[in-house]
């Protein structure tokens, strides 16, 4: 759920997600549950706003994708969120760190007042966004990122709509 004051009433309504995920490097489910195996060596963009509009955030996910030592498949070399004028980049076994804007930081931290804040869970670190947007990286070969439903149709990227 999410709640809020409106017109000065708190006020709860449930929210739904829709969910992408990259797995094993090659493995990839869109958010309209379409799954695919894609085995590019370079810098895709998973999801993104498809056409810039003011009433919508401004973001995008991106995951660098390299070629696995002694082995045809590629895998998760990074992922990097963009969310307003802030850069976010998890590197493999980079495990408890992230780099904003360039710059090492251990994790928990929380930037731009609060609006993007970056934790641990579990083995994996998560991005959560102040419009829901959700990014579970465990530092290895596994993405989950979650939009609120709200941004359905909206989005472009690897992850589709």
């Amino acid at each position: 759920e999410r709640c809020e004051m409106v017109d000065g009433q708190p006020e709860c309504t449930q929210e739904t997600f829709s969910t992408c995920w990259l797995a094993g490097g090659p493995h990839y489910q869109s958010f309209d549950g379409k799954t695919f195996d894609f085995m590019g060596t370079c810098t895709y963009t998973l999801t993104t706003i498809c056409n810039p509009d003011p009433t919508l955030p401004a973001f995008s996910v991106e995951v660098k994708k390299e070629e696995k030592e002694n082995s045809k498949v590629s895998s998760i070399g990074s992922i990097t969120i963009h969310v307003d004028n802030i850069t976010v980049t998890a590197v493999r076994s980079e495990n408890g760190m992230v780099r904003v804007n360039n710059h090492r930081s251990r994790l928990p931290i929380s930037l731009s007042h609060g609006k993007l804040r970056i934790y641990q869970k579990g083995k994996s670190m998560l991005i959560q966004s102040n419009f829901n947007l959700r990014v579970l990286y465990n530092w290895d070969d596994h993405v989950v990122i979650k939009l609120p439903a709200a941004l359905s149709g909206k989005v472009c990227g690897m992850c589709g709509n």
